[in-house]
């Protein structure tokens, strides 16, 4: 077959592409919030996602933040160093492990995670307002499914079916 006759690469379409539409929408979203927390915590938004990882899971590393969150691990060391500076954060040496530091909410994160959290969570309900029982129900089902299937892509070092398409394989 001569290089003239092979059939143009596909055109990938960002508006229809998947993780291109859950990236869109999670940055909308998180936006949305940052803009009701942002000017008045001084707070961005992985300094908020730190808060709330830290929230509901305390005693986490900063590594074990940045996996939890699939957050790149220096915007979270940035993050955890920004939050400890202003009084949010609070780092332990864990008991049962004096290798491993932890992470704790403070009195002041914890007040702003008490006051951000409802207000995070209200976004949450608009967003899904636009949508019946059964639509949420579906979506929970679609997102652990999706959430599953990526995790063990990433677990697995599957090559998401590049080698089938004829891609490149990626190491």
């Amino acid at each position: 077959m001569s290089a003239r006759s092979k059939a143009p690469p596909p055109t990938l379409d960002l508006d229809r592409f998947l993780p291109y539409r859950l990236s869109v929408l999670s940055n909308t979203v998180s936006q949305a919030i940052a803009a009701m927390y942002g000017e008045r915590f001084d707070l961005n938004v992985t300094q908020w996602r730190v808060i709330a990882v830290l929230g509901r899971y305390p005693d986490l590393s900063a590594v074990e933040v940045a996996e939890r969150t699939r957050m790149d691990k220096v915007a979270v060391s940035r993050a955890v160093a920004e939050l400890i500076a202003a009084g949010r954060l609070d780092r332990s040496t864990d008991r049962g492990d004096r290798r491993r530091s932890v992470l704790n909410l403070s009195q002041a994160g914890r007040s702003v995670y008490n006051e951000v959290a409802p207000l995070a969570l209200a976004c949450e309900a608009r967003l899904q307002s636009v949508l019946t029982a059964a639509e949420r129900a579906t979506l929970e089902t679609i997102l652990d499914k999706l959430t599953t299937a990526g995790v063990g892509m990433l677990l697995t070092g599957k090559d998401l079916g590049m080698k089938q398409c004829g891609a490149v394989n990626s190491k």
